[in-house]
């Protein structure tokens, strides 16, 4: 309407961060401790989420090649920075309740997808014909409405498991956190071979005998239109599977954690 591109870092931001935020302020203000403050919630959206971006993109650019098991080492990879972020952020608490940890890792990870959906969003925006604002508002409109059910949720099931296993408000790295950093790895991994096994899976069930051909050459054929229809209702499928198996996650580590004295919520 303005057609003033200075509104373009305004529309990045407001895009990226909206969803992040209102999910951290509202596991704020409905679960934390009293020695919980807003400041310590801040940072650990701010800078916990940054550190695990940078942290991230660094070993990835050094320990990944292309691979069939590409998006494993990602999950690998970005759950472990987040993991040493919120250490990292957390490291002078006088006193880690396990509930705590969940609030405090959804903290790191929404600021983690804050920060790494900005990055989607600006590539989004420049294309070979120049700026496009409608990729760049799909781009966000899909990622917030997909952001409570990734990082967020992942670091906050980490973080829970993690606060509840420290003894004498120390950090115990035992058999439990270890299991669960593989389990939320595995589910970020998954929800990044979406797209992949959502294309695999249609060309098995609906493919011709050209379009195997070209495959068979190594050639992406063009999808039909009830190709197009099948993909996407198998990729919806698979990351809504994805989501349910993260949030039955969090709903069983939540009940297992011994709430303190301070805490009267529970998971509605």
């Amino acid at each position: 309407m303005t057609a003033n591109a200075n509104l373009v870092p305004t529309l990045i931001l407001l895009g990226s961060f909206l969803i992040p935020v209102t999910f951290v302020a509202w596991s704020f203000e409905r679960w934390r401790d009293e020695h919980l403050t807003a400041e310590l919630i801040v940072k650990a959206f701010v800078v916990g989420g940054l550190l695990g971006v940078l942290a991230a993109a660094v070993l990835e650019t050094y320990l990944l090649e292309p691979s069939p098991w590409l998006f494993l080492g990602v999950g690998l990879i970005e759950e472990a920075a987040k993991l040493g972020a919120l250490i990292f952020v957390t490291r002078h608490l006088a006193r880690r309740h396990g509930r705590d940890g969940f609030v405090l890792g959804a903290a790191v990870g929404f600021g983690f997808a804050a920060f790494e959906s900005a990055g989607y969003a600006f590539n989004a925006l420049l294309t070979v014909k120049g700026l496009s604002l409608t990729a760049l508002v799909e781009t966000e409109l899909l990622r917030s409405v997909l952001a409570p059910f990734g990082h967020g949720l992942w670091t906050a099931i980490l973080g829970g498991v993690l606060f509840r296993e420290a003894r004498a408000g120390r950090f115990h790295f035992n058999r439990v956190v270890l299991l669960m950093y593989l389990w939320v790895s595995v589910l970020h991994a998954l929800w990044d071979y979406t797209h992949s096994i959502a294309l695999a899976l249609t060309f098995l069930l609906t493919g011709t005998p050209w379009q195997y051909r070209l495959l068979s050459m190594g050639y992406p054929p063009s999808p039909t239109s009830e190709q197009v229809h099948v993909f996407t209702v198998l990729s919806v499928g698979f990351l809504a599977l994805v989501a349910l198996l993260g949030i039955a996650t969090l709903w069983a580590t939540w009940r297992r954690t011994r709430p303190e004295k301070a805490h009267s919520a529970s998971l509605p």
